[in-house]
C-alpha cells in the first residue's frame, strides 16, 4: 500500500483524536496497525485494533515516541534510526523491518511503512506508519534459509555449505601459506541399525554422533553432515599432528560410552578419513577425494580407526587426471552423452534372449564412445559412481516402462551398495516404477559384497522385498563361502569369466566351474556363464547345466536397442564389459 496522501488524515494537535473512517476501519479489519506520530509533541495516536494487531493491551501500546523506542528489539534499532533518519531529512518513504515486544514478553517481527507529512515551509510535522505483523513469513525464511544452508537432523552444515566453507579456507591456505585439514567421519553400519530399530532410533544415533564430533572440535572448526552417516570436518590451520589429535578425541569420544537411545544402549563405531591441504591442493573436490581414499582405507582395515592421506606428487598428478575425467563424465550426463549398450543373456537350450545386462557408455563431445574402462574407475575412486549408478538406473527404468516384455539388469557400485542415502534414492526410484520391479535385475561384484557383506545383504534384501532380483557378478572371483552366498539369498550367480575360458581343454577350469554350479544349485540361483566366445565353451557349460549364457558369441554390446527390431551393433572392442 503506498502511504502519505492515501492514508486518512489526523489532526497533528494532542487533544485531537483519529478518525474512524473507513479506510482506518479497513486497515484494522486487515490486522494492521496505524498510527499516526505527532513529531512536535512526540504523541502517538493508534487506529483502533493496533494493539491487538501487534499482540499488545490497550494499557501497554505506546502512546510516545519515546516509548514506542523502548519496546523495539535493541538489536533492530540502529537500522530503524537510520532509515527514519533518511526520511525526515529529504526521503518520501520509508520501510523497516524489526522487532516488538508483545504485553507477554515475547517478541514479534513487524513490517513497518510510512511517509511524512510537512508544513508549508517544508518542516516533517506527522509521520503516518503502517505496521504489519510478519513473524509467520520470517518464521517462514528462516525455515527455508536452514534448508538452504543446515542439515535438518542435525543443525550443522549441509553439504553444499560445507564445500563452500571448505573453498574459503582452501583460498586463505593458498594466499596466506598457511595449513588446513579435512577430516571425513562415517558411522560404521548405520544401515543395519536402521533396519533393526528403524528411522528414529538411527536419527537418535546420528544426532548424538554430531554432538560428540562437535564436542571433540577446536575453535573455528566447521562441521557439517557430507551424507546419511557421515560428517565433514574443517579444521583451518591445522597440520598433520594436529589433525590426528583431533580425530583421536573424536574416536575416543565415540569408544567411551555407548549411544543411549529409546532402544537401549548401542555400541557405535566410527571410521574417519584425512587429509591436510596446502598449496599444492588444487581445489575443494581434489580434498575431498583424498579423504575418500583415505576412509576407504580405515574400512579396509577393519573399521574403527583414522587415516591420514599421504602425499604423493605421481598420485596427485593422477588424481588431477582423474578430476578432469570425472568433469567430463557429469559434462556428458547433463548434455546426454552418457547412455547404456545392452548385451543379451540367453536360454542356453532355446538360445532365445531371456534378458539384457545394461552397461554404462559414453559419447564424448565428437560423438566418439569411450569405453566404460576409461571412465568407470575413475568416477568410483572420485566417489561420483552413486550419481551414475541413479542415473543408469532411470534410464532402465524409463526402458522398462515404454517396453513391457523386456527384462534388464543393472550393475550396481560397492559405494551405491553400502550408502544408506543411496540405497533410499534406489528404493524410491523402484517405488515409483513398481509395475516393472519383477522384471529388473541388480547386479553386484561378488568382490565389493564380500568387502561390506553386512550393508551388501541390506541392500540385497531391501531391494528384493520390492520384487527385484539380486545377481551376483563375477561369481568365484572372491571365493565367497556357502553362508555368504545363503545369507545374500542371491537369485542368479554370474560365472568369472576367467573360468570360462578355454573350458573345454583346461581341466582346472572344469573342476572350478563344476565346484561353483554346485555351491550355487545348494541354494537355488540360476547360473548365467560370462563371456563366452566360442561355441565350443557354450556347449561345456550346457554340458555342465549352466542355464544362461553371455558374451560375444550370444552378441556384443550394443547402443541400439534390440527389442525394437534393430540389428545388433557391436560397440566394445575385445572387452565384454
Amino acid at each position: 500500500m503506498s502511504m502519505g496522501q492515501n492514508f486518512p488524515k489526523q489532526a497533528v494537535n494532542s487533544g485531537e483524536k483519529m478518525p474512524i473512517d473507513p479506510l482506518t476501519r479497513a486497515i484494522g479489519a486487515a490486522g494492521d496497525a496505524y498510527y499516526c506520530w505527532n513529531i512536535d509533541s512526540d504523541q502517538l495516536d493508534w487506529s483502533p485494533g493496533a494493539a491487538a494487531a501487534l499482540g499488545m493491551t490497550d494499557r501497554d501500546i505506546p502512546v510516545l515516541a519515546a516509548e514506542l523506542q523502548k519496546q523495539i528489539a535493541p538489536d533492530d534499532l540502529p537500522a530503524r534510526a537510520i532509515a527514519l533518519a533518511g526520511l525526515l531529512d529529504d526521503g518520501e518513504s520509508y520501510a523497516c523491518e524489526f522487532k516488538i515486544r508483545r504485553s507477554d514478553g515475547g517478541y514479534e517481527w513487524v513490517e513497518e511503512r510510512g511517509s511524512i507529512e510537512r508544513d508549508g515551509n517544508g518542516k516533517a510535522t506527522c509521520f503516518h506508519g503502517l505496521m504489519r505483523v510478519i513473524t509467520a513469513w520470517k518464521r517462514r525464511e528462516f525455515k527455508l534459509e536452514q534448508m538452504a544452508y543446515f542439515d535438518d537432523l542435525t543443525g550443522h552444515l549441509n553439504r553444499a555449505r560445507l564445500q563452500e566453507s571448505l573453498d574459503g579456507v582452501l583460498a586463505n591456505c593458498h594466499e596466506d601459506g598457511t595449513p588446513a585439514a579435512y577430516l571425513l567421519i562415517n558411522i560404521d553400519r548405520l544401515g543395519m541399525l536402521n533396519d533393526a530399530y528403524g528411522f528414529t532410533i538411527a536419527d537418535e544415533v546420528i544426532i548424538d554422533i554430531g554432538k560428540r564430533v562437535e564436542d571433540s572440535t577446536r575453535v573455528g572448526d566447521i562441521i557439517g553432515r557430507v551424507g546419511g552417516n557421515q560428517f565433514g570436518l574443517i579444521l583451518p590451520g591445522a597440520n598433520d599432528v594436529q589433525l590426528r589429535k583431533v580425530a583421536d578425541q573424536i574416536l575416543a569420544a565415540a569408544r567411551r560410552r555407548e549411544v543411549n537411545t529409546e532402544a537401549g544402549p548401542l555400541a557405535v563405531s566410527l571410521s574417519l578419513g584425512g587429509a591436510v591441504m596446502g598449496n599444492d591442493t588444487a581445489n575443494s573436490r581434489e580434498l575431498m577425494g583424498r579423504t575418500e581414499e583415505a576412509l576407504s582405507k580405515a574400512k579396509q582395515r577393519g573399521r574403527d580407526r583414522f587415516v591420514l592421506h599421504r602425499a604423493s606428487a605421481s598420485r596427485d598428478a593422477s588424481r588431477r587426471k582423474s578430476l578432469a575425467t570425472g568433469d567430463a563424465v557429469m559434462r556428458a550426463m547433463k548434455d546426454g552423452r552418457l547412455t547404456f549398450a545392452v548385451q543379451p543373456i540367453i536360454d542356453s537350450v532355446t538360445g532365445e534372449t531371456q534378458l539384457y545386462e545394461c552397461l554404462l557408455r559414453m559419447l564424448n563431445e565428437k560423438g566418439e564412445l569411450i569405453p566404460a574402462g576409461l571412465f568407470i574407475p575413475v568416477v568410483e575412486k572420485l566417489g561420483l559412481i552413486r550419481r551414475l549408478d541413479i542415473f543408469a538406473l532411470e534410464m532402465a527404468l524409463q526402458e522398462m516402462e515404454q517396453v513391457n516384455h523386456i527384462n534388464l539388469a543393472v550393475n550396481i557400485s560397492g559405494m551405491t551398495a553400502t550408502d544408506p542415502s543411496s540405497l533410499d534414492r534406489l528404493l524410491s526410484l523402484v517405488h515409483v516404477h513398481s509395475g516393472v520391479a519383477d522384471r529388473l535385475i541388480f547386479e553386484i561384484t561378488e568382490t565389493v559384497a564380500m568387502m561390506d557383506f553386512e550393508e551388501t545383504a541390506r541392500f540385497a534384501n531391501k531391494l528384493r522385498d520390492l520384487g527385484c532380483r539380486i545377481a551376483l557378478d563375477d561369481f568365484g572371483a572372491g571365493y565367497t563361502s556357502y553362508r555368504h552366498l545363503k545369507a545374500l539369498a542371491v537369485d542368479i550367480v554370474k560365472i568369472d569369466g576367467q573360468f570360462v575360458q578355454d573350458l573345454p581343454n583346461n581341466r582346472e577350469n572344469q573342476l572350478f566351474v563344476q565346484t561353483l554350479l554346485d555351491l550355487a544349485h545348494g541354494f537355488n540361483a540360476q547360473v548365467v556363464g560370462e563371456c563366452v566366445e566360442t561355441e565350443a565353451e557354450a556347449q561345456a557349460l550346457r554340458d555342465r547345466g549352466v542355464k544362461y549364457l553371455q558374451g560375444y558369441h550370444f552378441g556384443a554390446p550394443t547402443l541400439e536397442r534390440p527389442w525394437n527390431g534393430a540389428k545388433l551393433q557391436v560397440v566394445s572392442s575385445g572387452q565384454n564389459d
